[in-house]
Parts: structure tokens; C-alpha cells; sequence
């Protein structure tokens, strides 16, 4: 049985039978993004098929370093770190394509974890889709750089100096991937393998910094292709000797890397809503409204999007990152840019998000905002002709500048409590403001060659 055809415990089961698989892996995403799992017995996983298993909500209440936070009421000593239920979705199944002889299942926080997942926040937000009589349809597209190093040789290095793959701009380039061309073909087929097919791939601006389209599919499907396309990018890479960095910005000597979101809706009856003919530009009053609650709740909801403090270095002008909350038709300086075309291809890209995203707490920020403004018929500004960076906007389309700004907002906002419930904005809003206050504790290199001899 090919893994992409499992779809319940019975089929679960059924392959784990055939291949006579012993241990199972396992795995679900934490708060940053960052995939947390074990291998599992056959018997135990075959039991969990059905019961679930409990995993300790520690990784709901650390950070991306093991760290944990200082003032989180979800988990914490004071709750002792129990385990939390977690069910298994079989229709996460993928084949592992290494030298393991075993299959992959994704599972999902249960119970009262289920309110700080987030999976189980974007799902939420699918369901009031689908109340309002819709589905979301997503894809995500990253840009990520690759270094001739490893996790010693970057530590050792303390990551200044480091080798990229190849130097030079050099975006588009036929010569790069051809010389390169392994690398490339052994990617493309891991993500056919592990089910987050590639649209495109290429070669970005900048030494050994490429872009990945992985193909559109149903949001929580999307999510789920883009945080595994995160996750086995890395590990390939390192496999081969090189590492790969998502980070929003890693040198101020190049433009961030880049995590757009492209995002369609359907109606029940399958038709796409987003285009109508016999509106200005095809612009349907759906996406119109749509586009108007993403940019009225782009500042509220940013620390959902660009959630370190290295996504606020992305953010400046004349880098191919918005600095407000613009829209615009075809126009990539703006923060929204609406993609004109058929039916079947008109959609929204959200332009804010880095490749440092959460993919599920960014696409439930990015969804979420735009059935809000659908629901109260939210109406944005003029679409932004020519260059966004050389013009200036109202206060009200400013955002945060940094991390600990955006978690206040956020905490604030009405719209995101009542979209993705109190318990995790707290939750959340909390991890944020920690993450900015273990910045505040580093002496950066830039405040010792600034300060050290002259003040």
C-alpha cells in the first residue's frame, strides 16, 4: 500500500502489517514551528490508532531552544509538565525516503492542548470557513539559503564566515542548477516522495539561496505539506553536509527569504468565489472583503506571521518586504497582492510572511483575518499603483516594528480572541513577549564594535 493512500486506523494499520514495520515515527509541531516527535513500538502505535497517546505539553511550553517560558499559564512547574492526549491522523501518513525502513504519522494536541495547538487553532478557523459556507485552498513558497557547513562547523564558527553553496546573485540561474543538478532532483523527489510536491524551483538572488513552490492544496493540508517541507529540507541538507536556514533574515548583506502564502476560496458547490466577471478587475465582493480584513488586521495579527525577532529585520524598505499594510493588483512592494485571472487561478498572496513562519499559525492568521473582514463586509483602500515603498500611508496601516509591539496588539485585538480563542492568543502573545525578552539579554556584535572604545 503506497502511505498516500492510507486514510483511517484500518489503513494504518493494514500497511504497518505489510511492511512489517517495527517502530513507528511520530510527530507533531510545537508553537515555533518546529517538529517534535519519537519513534513508537508497533503495538503501542497501533493502540494509539485508536485510544491516542499522551506526549508531555512541556513542548507547548518551551521555546524553539528547549527554554521554558517564564509566565505561561497553559504548562509550567506549577502544572508539573503532565502529558497531554494526542490523537493520530492517518491521513498524514508519508514515506520516509532515507535508509529508514519505517512511515511518518503526524498527530494533533487533544483535549485542553487542543486550545494552544496549531493545528488545532488553524483547524478552528477552517471550520468557520466551512460554517460560512466556504473552503480555503493555500500554498506556500519558500525561500531558504544553503551553506557548505554543519551544526558544529556553524557553532564553531559562531556563525559569522560561513560558506554558502554557491556565491554570487546569480537568481534564475540554469547554470547554478545544472551544476548543482543532484541536489536539485534529489529534492524534487523527496517532496513527491513525502507528498509536498513542488510547483517550482529555482534559484533566488543571493549565494546558494533558493525558492521552492510547493503545489496548493486544502489549507490544512497546505499547512501541514509547508511544515514538512521545512522540516526534511533541513534534514536533507544536513544528510549531504550542508545546512539549510529558513530565518527571515540571516546577513544584512542580502533580502530576507520570503514565506508567501497564496490563498482561494470555494464555495460549496466547488466554485471558486474570489472572481466575477462583471466586477472592476473580476474583484468579486468576496475577495474584495476578504483582502479588506487581511489588511485591517495585519497589524494586530503580525506577531502570528512574522513571530521572531529576526522577522522584524525582513521588514524595512527597498528589500521585497512590505513595511505597511498595503494592497495592490500585481504588485509585489505591497503587503497583499491580488493575483488576477480565471477563475481557477485568481487569489490573494500574503506577502508579509518570512520563510521563518509557523505554517499554521501564519495561515490561520492570514485566513482568519480575511473571513473576518467577509463577515463584516470590511472595505480596503484604493489598490496601490506604482512603488508602495516611495509612498506614505495612514497611521492605521503602520505596523508593529518589533516583536514585543506586535505580542501587545495581539493580545489586544477583539477580532483575534474571538477567531482564535483566548486561551491561545495568551498563550502565544506570552511566548512572543519571552522570546524578545531573551533578546534583550544578548550583547550583540553591533553594540561591541559601536560602543566598546568610544562611549
Amino acid at each position: 500500500m503506497d502511505p498516500r493512500q492510507v486514510r483511517s486506523a484500518d489503513d494504518a494499520r493494514a500497511l504497518i502489517d505489510e511492511r512489517g514495520i517495527e517502530y513507528v515515527k511520530v510527530g507533531i509541531f510545537d508553537v515555533d514551528g518546529v517538529m517534535r516527535g519519537k519513534y513508537m513500538k508497533r503495538d503501542k502505535f497501533l493502540s494509539a490508532l485508536e485510544k491516542g497517546f499522551g506526549f508531555c505539553d512541556v513542548v507547548l511550553g518551551w521555546d524553539s531552544n528547549d527554554q521554558l517560558y517564564d509566565s505561561a499559564s497553559f504548562t509550567g512547574w506549577h502544572t508539573a509538565y503532565p502529558d497531554a492526549p494526542v490523537r493520530l491522523l492517518p491521513e498524514t501518513c508519508r514515506e520516509i525516503p532515507f535508509e529508514e525502513k519505517t512511515v511518518l504519522f503526524l498527530g494533533e494536541f487533544d483535549g485542553t492542548a487542543e486550545k494552544i495547538c496549531p493545528r488545532g487553532v488553524l483547524r478552528r478557523v477552517l471550520q468557520r470557513a466551512e460554517d460560512m459556507g466556504l473552503t480555503a485552498s493555500a500554498a506556500c513558497e519558500f525561500e531558504y539559503f544553503l551553506f557548505e557547513e554543519t551544526p558544529h562547523s556553524v557553532r564553531e564558527k559562531n556563525y559569522r564566515d560561513l560558506n554558502n553553496i554557491t556565491p554570487g546573485f546569480f537568481g534564475y540561474s540554469m547554470l547554478r542548477n545544472s551544476v548543482h543538478a543532484e541536489y536539485y532532483h534529489e529534492l524534487l523527489e523527496l517532496c513527491e516522495r513525502m507528498d509536498f510536491p513542488l510547483e517550482g524551483l529555482h534559484t533566488e538572488t543571493g549565494p546558494g539561496v533558493l525558492e521552492a513552490a510547493i503545489m496548493y492544496d486544502d489549507a490544512l493540508a497546505a499547512a501541514d505539506k509547508a511544515a514538512l517541507f521545512k522540516t526534511f529540507t533541513k534534514v536533507m541538507a544536513q544528510r549531504r553536509g550542508w545546512m539549510a536556514t529558513f530565518m527571515a533574515k540571516w546577513s544584512p548583506d542580502w533580502p530576507g527569504q520570503s514565506g508567501h502564502i497564496h490563498i482561494s476560496l470555494r464555495d460549496r458547490n466547488g466554485r471558486a468565489v474570489f472572481h466575477d466577471p462583471d466586477k472592476p478587475q473580476g474583484i468579486s465582493d468576496t475577495m474584495r472583503h476578504f483582502i479588506g480584513g487581511q489588511q485591517k488586521l495585519m497589524g494586530e495579527f503580525l506577531a502570528m506571521v512574522a513571530c521572531t525577532v529576526n522577522s522584524y529585520s525582513r521588514l524595512i524598505p527597498g528589500f521585497w518586504a512590505p513595511t505597511d499594510a498595503t494592497w495592490g493588483i500585481e504588485n509585489r512592494t505591497c503587503a497583499l497582492r491580488a493575483i488576477l485571472g480565471g477563475e481557477k487561478s485568481q487569489r490573494v498572496e500574503y506577502r508579509i510572511a518570512a520563510a521563518d513562519i509557523n505554517p499554521y499559525i501564519a495561515l490561520a492568521a492570514a485566513i482568519g483575518s480575511g473571513l473576518w473582514g467577509i463577515e463584516h463586509a470590511i472595505e480596503p483602500t484604493e489598490p496601490v499603483v506604482g512603488n508602495a515603498y516611495d509612498q506614505k500611508f495612514p497611521e492605521s496601516l503602520s505596523l508593529p516594528a518589533t516583536l514585543m509591539e506586535a505580542a501587545g496588539r495581539l493580545r489586544a485585538s477583539d477580532a483575534a480572541n474571538a477567531l482564535f480563542g483566548k486561551d491561545f492568543v495568551e498563550h502565544y502573545a506570552q511566548s512572543r513577549e519571552w522570546e524578545e525578552r531573551e533578546f534583550r539579554k544578548a550583547i550583540t556584535d553591533w553594540e561591541l564594535q559601536r560602543y566598546f572604545e568610544i562611549i
